[in-house]
């Protein structure tokens, strides 16, 4: 039984994408960073379709390198026919978006790790686990490239998987065009078309627009290009035409391309149209590989097409099988898809893996991040808070033992030191940005009126706010305080953070068994989609369970919620423990001043050396940990 559906093989790089929309490449002063490079785009569309994808490729020994293969993984791509390359570079674009029409790039390639890919790296047995073999146009421009491309062909062939070619014409990339000249698509070169038209035969499956059939076929008349690929090759031939959509010619090339099979198109505003091609051929390989006709082959492909050109990036914009399947459903709604509230919630929420952060079934988070009770102690100072904070983090680190499933929550305010540690240890990391103790809520100064210091957070840190609200809170506070979230959950988005809401209203007044459930639809009423809940430990299942069905009933997709501590004796957390673990969309706890609180007291006196505070906030949390977990595992 072979386990994937399609490996692709061919280039892979970073794009650093110009931030600023309508100015020109010169004058960028800021860029976001994705994978990219055609096979590496549609290995990772298609994964998100939900098809088994793997990439065969080369990339460099170094941070850019080892990017492309963490980011491959969290999409979902194998990553065994992914080389590194001890001596080369791996590839990188910079790239921008003018307008509609105009979208500069510069390739930096010159003996890329991609470009050094050859015979040896393909591994027979690779492709002979796959049903389908993707290469791209830009790997049969060179003899060492071109030779690891036929022998994955011929090795496809043997072992009975289909093939398939993106023409992928990059006039720059096959030597006839200038370093200049990367947003051109057609150049005619004679040398080009031969050396196309040598391995034609090889493919179950030819894509391409006009232009990219044009120089497959040696003719700028479409009709006549198509004709002379169908004269030395079998193929599919799938050709795309923009805003027109594509159409499909199984057999004899008709007088007129409307004679093609072709599939709904999308009316959508065209904002980029960098890697949109890749979008297609991910939605055409959906349905190629699961045997649907061509007409609802080039539907999903359509689509994806319509996502990709109006969303910034290639590889971010591509949609999940969710995503899919509801915009097929609900149709356009609205033509700038990217400011689609439904639909970007959709996409935000069905992508988080791809992001890179963890996703366990259950979370047992050390939560630290307290500040204003550090300052009320006795011998607190800032650089004996931050020193503290270090102990929790090697507290939690102590107890994680490198597995998964452990976090912690850490101020930057006091705990920068240990908030900076704590990056890249597998921890899942929460940093606080509520002023302590405010109400109505107030932010921490560091983010700025705007919430503009996001842009200086740590991708895997998750934005958490504490919120003391209760339904009975006049319209005034109520209003202030949800505006001052949405502002700090639109902030966290446009950066690409994932968003933690905690509520108590415990603390503000006497709560029943709705009070929870009437908050959270409170601000999902308010356009706010938390990844994370954060609520009070609840003694009834009856709680419970309202507050989760407000939760699921706006958002499906969530991360789910973690049950606070409020400083509880440990008896009473276990009591909460074992009435929350049985639900699912409870995935663990945060606590923290039964952890640390006592512990913090007598260190700050001196009562405590640090490997005393160490150990005895390690024992309690493990303590905390074994509970969590026999709770769950007696409601499995």
């Amino acid at each position: 039984m072979k386990t994937l559906d399609v490996v692709t093989i061919g280039r892979a790089g970073v794009d650093l994408y110009g931030a600023q929309v309508g100015g020109r490449l010169e004058d960028m002063g800021s860029f976001e960073k994705y994978i990219g490079g055609s096979p590496t785009n549609i290995a990772c569309g298609t994964a998100r379709l939900g098809l088994k994808s793997g990439l065969i490729t080369r990339v460099g020994d170094e941070h850019m390198g080892r990017f492309i293969r963490e980011q491959l993984l969290r999409e979902g791509v194998d990553v065994r026919g992914v080389k590194t390359d001890p001596e080369r570079l791996t590839a990188l674009v910079i790239l921008g978006i003018r307008d509609e029409d105009q979208f500069p790039l510069i390739f930096y390639r010159e003996n890329c790790a991609d470009m050094a890919l050859c015979e040896e790296d393909i591994d027979e047995a690779l492709i002979a686990d796959t049903r389908s073999v993707l290469a791209t146009g830009t790997h049969l421009s060179h003899p060492r490239t071109e030779a690891a491309v036929l022998k994955a062909l011929h090795l496809a062939r043997k072992h009975g998987a289909r093939t398939a070619l993106d023409i992928d014409y990059r006039p720059n990339l096959w030597g006839v065009a200038g370093h200049g000249e990367g947003e051109s698509r057609f150049v005619e070169s004679a040398a080009v078309t031969a050396k196309l038209q040598s391995s034609l035969h090889l493919f179950d499956l030819i894509v391409g627009t006009e232009e990219e059939f044009h120089i497959a076929g040696g003719s700028t008349s479409t009709i006549a290009a198509l004709r002379a690929v169908r004269a030395v090759s079998g193929a599919t031939l799938v050709c795309k035409r923009g805003a027109r959509g594509a159409v499909a010619f199984e057999g004899a090339i008709p007088d007129s391309l409307d004679e093609g099979q072709s599939g709904p198109g999308f009316p959508i505003e065209v904002f980029n149209v960098l890697g949109a091609g890749d979008g297609f051929f991910s939605g055409l390989m959906k349905g190629w590989m699961e045997d649907e006709s061509w007409p609802k082959a080039l539907e999903y492909a359509n689509a994806c097409g319509a996502f990709a050109v109006s969303r910034h990036g290639c590889t971010p914009a591509y949609p999940s099988l969710a995503e899919l399947e509801f915009f097929l459903k609900r149709g356009v709604v609205r033509p700038d898809l990217r400011n689609d509230a439904a639909l970007e919630q959709i996409h935000w929420s069905t992508n988080r893996a791809r992001r890179g952060l963890p996703d366990w079934a259950d979370y047992r988070i050390f939560a630290f991040d307290h500040r204003m009770q550090l300052e009320e102690m006795a011998g607190y100072t800032l650089a004996r808070g931050g020193a503290f904070k270090e102990l929790c983090l090697e507290a939690a680190r102590e107890v994680q033992g490198g597995q998964p499933g452990y976090g912690i929550l850490c101020d930057n305010r006091i705990g920068r030191a240990a908030l900076h540690a704590a990056s890249g240890t597998g921890l899942w990391i929460g940093r606080p940005c509520e002023w302590p103790g405010s109400r109505p809520l107030e932010l921490e100064p560091e983010l700025g009126a705007d919430c503009g210091g996001l842009v200086q957070w740590a991708r895997e840190d998750v934005v958490k706010v504490l919120c003391f609200c209760h339904p009975d809170d006049d319209a005034s506070t109520r209003r202030h305080q949800e505006a001052t979230v949405r502002k700090l959950w639109e902030a966290s988005r446009r950066n690409n953070l994932e968003f933690l809401l905690e509520i108590i209203p415990s603390k503000v007044a006497p709560v029943g068994e709705d009070t929870t459930a009437i908050l959270i639809r409170q601000f999902y009423e308010a356009g706010i989609y938390p990844d994370w809940w954060k609520l009070e430990p609840m003694a009834t299942q009856a709680e419970w369970a309202k507050a989760c069905v407000a939760i699921e009933e706006h958002d499906p997709h969530t991360r789910g919620i973690v049950v606070l501590g409020l400083d509880a004796p440990e008896a009473e957390l276990a009591a909460s423990f074992e009435v929350a673990a049985a639900f699912p969309l409870v995935k663990g706890f945060a606590v923290g001043r039964t952890i640390f609180g006592s512990v913090a007291r007598a260190w700050m006196e001196g009562d405590l050396t640090d490997a005393e505070a160490v150990a005895e906030m390690a024992r309690r949390y493990r303590r905390l940990c074994t509970i969590w977990d026999a709770a769950r595992k007696r409601v499995a």
